[in-house]
């Protein structure tokens, strides 16, 4: 059986598809989380441009996003975390990690998703990358500092350059 891109052992049709085709809404934020990764696997740009929040739609980059969703292959979703964004909540945000091939690299995306709920439906509002968070275990080298390679000469001189 070819289960639904979201990672939940079920059909797509019998899953993220029924949210995709308009069947029902999503009863929950994570359900709509899930069924927009489905949609981006699966090419159904017109579910992404839907279920995103109407007052920021005109900003969508659709042709960048189509473009991104296409030539990626989907590699699988994991929900990390909730918060809200039950039946019957009207906000909720959702943690995922997600990974896909593009260009040939492998890669994650990784992001906290807020939610919101209008007239009994779940809307994609925006989202917080969580990738790429830099941990220093010494304090930044600024331009104007001495270089930390023991030149002496200013960083900017240096290995900065």
């Amino acid at each position: 059986m070819n289960f639904c891109p979201c990672g939940i052992e079920k059909s797509y049709s019998e899953c993220c598809g029924l949210y995709i085709n308009g069947t029902k809404p999503a009863p929950t934020a994570v359900a709509l989380m899930r069924s927009r990764y489905s949609a981006f696997a699966k090419g159904e740009m017109d579910y992404i441009f839907k279920t995103h929040d109407e007052d920021s739609r005109a900003e969508l980059d659709m042709d960048g996003v189509k473009s991104w969703a296409l030539n990626s292959e989907w590699l699988g979703l994991e929900i990390l975390d909730t918060n809200q964004g039950t039946a019957k909540d009207s906000e909720g945000k959702v943690e995922f990690r997600c990974k896909f091939i593009y260009n040939g690299s492998e890669q994650t995306h990784h992001e906290l998703s807020s939610f919101k709920k209008v007239n009994g439906e779940w809307f994609f509002v925006d989202g917080v990358m969580r990738n790429n968070t830099i941990r220093r275990s010494a304090p930044k080298v600024g331009r104007n500092d001495p270089c930390s390679c023991g030149s002496g000469k200013k960083a900017k001189k240096c290995c900065l350059q």
